[in-house]
């Protein structure tokens, strides 16, 4: 499942003047998640993607959260309870905290990014079981989102703007390291979904880390071609096999 969600952002590029006329506070989207196996494609899990609105004492912010559960006919087989969620500014979706927590077939890891922009740094703790931490300090670049924050930030991009066949290139941070990613504008194309037929902007994407993606034609990704640009429908290609994400539902929509 870390694979599929990594997969679905790697789709943009960096650009820091980019502001959130898209994505609402308290948006909902629901996807099923399909995995090839023994040659059929089966639904395995439901991942949700939800946003509100969160106040502290300084400023009002935008809670990102994601979370991946499989379906209880699958837990036996392998159990996933994931839980992802981002804390960024409203206008911008530039992230200050990062929380991922992981449960997988009894494997547990939590990981936790404080992002300081100004000095280029995110402070990383990460913690398994056993009580084993690990703390350090990672450098990063200037306009360097977590894997949450990318994942909304798509949505703010102007793809009419760009060429057919035209290229773009993203870091993010993933596993306490800067990862590079490539889009590739493909035009649009218009599909049937769950929630209707939609017009949408195609991508392709491919990375330069060896084990999140397979083939440079393997993986794609529709996002709705109006102001919500919501993702509808991904496929994608791993070193384990190959699957889909499918809109299932959605509500609050901010347009």
């Amino acid at each position: 499942m870390t694979r599929i969600l990594f997969l679905f952002i790697l789709l943009i590029t960096l650009n820091t003047n980019a502001q959130n006329s898209a994505i609402g506070s308290s948006e909902k989207l629901t996807y099923t998640a399909s995995y090839n196996m023994s040659g059929i494609l089966t639904d395995i899990a439901e991942v949700k993607m939800e946003t509100s609105a969160v106040k502290t004492s300084k400023a009002t912010l935008l809670r990102l959260k994601c979370t991946a559960v499989t379906y209880s006919k699958w837990d036996n087989f392998f159990k996933i309870r994931d839980l992802y969620e981002s804390y960024v500014n409203p206008k911008t979706l530039t992230p200050y905290l990062y929380n991922r927590d992981l449960n997988e077939g009894g494997y547990h890891k939590n990981v936790k990014y404080t992002f300081s922009h100004s000095t280029k740094t995110v402070k990383s703790t990460l913690k398994k079981k056993n009580n084993y931490e690990l703390k350090k300090s990672v450098t990063i670049g200037s306009g360097t989102k977590d894997i949450i924050s990318t994942m909304y930030y798509i949505r703010l991009l102007d793809y009419t703007s760009m060429a057919k066949g035209s290229t773009k290139t993203i870091t993010i941070i993933f596993d306490s390291k800067e990862v590079k990613g490539i889009i590739t504008y493909l035009g649009k194309e218009t599909i049937n979904t769950a929630i209707g037929n939609k017009e949408c902007y195609k991508l392709a994407i491919s990375s330069n880390q060896k084990n999140a993606l397979q083939g440079k034609d393997s993986n794609f990704l529709w996002l709705t071609a109006d102001e919500n640009k919501i993702p509808v429908y991904g496929k994608f290609k791993i070193p384990v096999g190959n699957g889909e994400l499918k809109i299932k539902s959605t509500s609050s929509l901010k347009n």
